[in-house]
């Protein structure tokens, strides 16, 4: 038996949708689809809980993405620094060993 198809995430919302507002039952949807009732009662089911989730969670604070690329800004934000103060070093030492650079000031 072969592997039952691969559904973006766009196309399974979209057979939810419109399962939810009524232009096709599961079965129909089902059939259309070539996949089973079962998939499109877990979808849906999976649809609504995130719903609700999202709803609950409202704009009290950010999601835990904007929270895990918050805590990279301010990683890269350290590293650059801690880089910047090393190349600092780095051309001072250079300039006591070879004299001032021509484009010191």
């Amino acid at each position: 038996m072969g592997r039952p198809p691969v559904f973006s995430p766009e196309t399974k919302t979209r057979i939810v949708l419109s399962v939810l507002a009524g232009e096709v039952t599961v079965a129909e949807a089902a059939r259309k689809e070539k996949v089973s009732e079962q998939s499109i009662g877990r979808w849906k089911t999976e649809f609504l809980e995130a719903g609700k989730t999202a709803l609950a969670a409202g704009k009290s604070g950010p999601s835990t993405r904007e929270a895990q690329l918050e805590a990279q800004v301010e990683d890269l934000t350290l590293a650059l620094g801690e880089a910047a103060v090393e190349l600092r070093v780095w051309k001072k030492s250079a300039e006591g060993r070879l004299g001032p650079s021509k484009t010191s000031r």
